[in-house]
């Protein structure tokens, strides 16, 4: 992860790129539920409320899998992936938590082949 003095610059940066990309300044949920849509690979028109959840916690996963928190278990018959809990989280208050989160979100983009952004 990056030094803390330098997420919020960052964290601007990334909301920049996604402005420009899709023309309104997402917030946490909406960028969960976009990487949530990449990783489960099927882009479709509508998801229900249930499903839109699903793809937020596949999101958390898959950016904590990052720094070994989770681990991708499978697919299950639908090509939706589960997870495996490795480590125990952190015990934060909602600031600390929101900040360790934009950092596996930044480190998330970093890794991607930007083709979201």
């Amino acid at each position: 992860m990056q030094a803390k003095d330098d997420l919020q610059p960052r964290w601007w940066k990334l909301e920049e790129k996604l402005l420009e990309k899709f023309g309104k300044k997402p917030d946490m949920e909406a960028i969960l539920f976009l990487i949530g849509i990449q990783e489960l690979g099927n882009i479709k028109k509508k998801f229900s409320k249930e499903q839109k959840q699903d793809l937020m916690h596949v999101a958390v996963c898959s950016l904590l899998s990052q720094s070994g928190y989770y681990e991708l278990e499978g697919l299950d018959n639908e090509g939706w992936p589960h997870f495996k809990q490795l480590l125990e989280l952190p015990q934060f208050n909602m600031i600390e938590q929101e900040n360790f989160l934009k950092d596996h979100v930044l480190l998330y983009f970093e890794n991607l082949d930007n083709s979201i952004l």
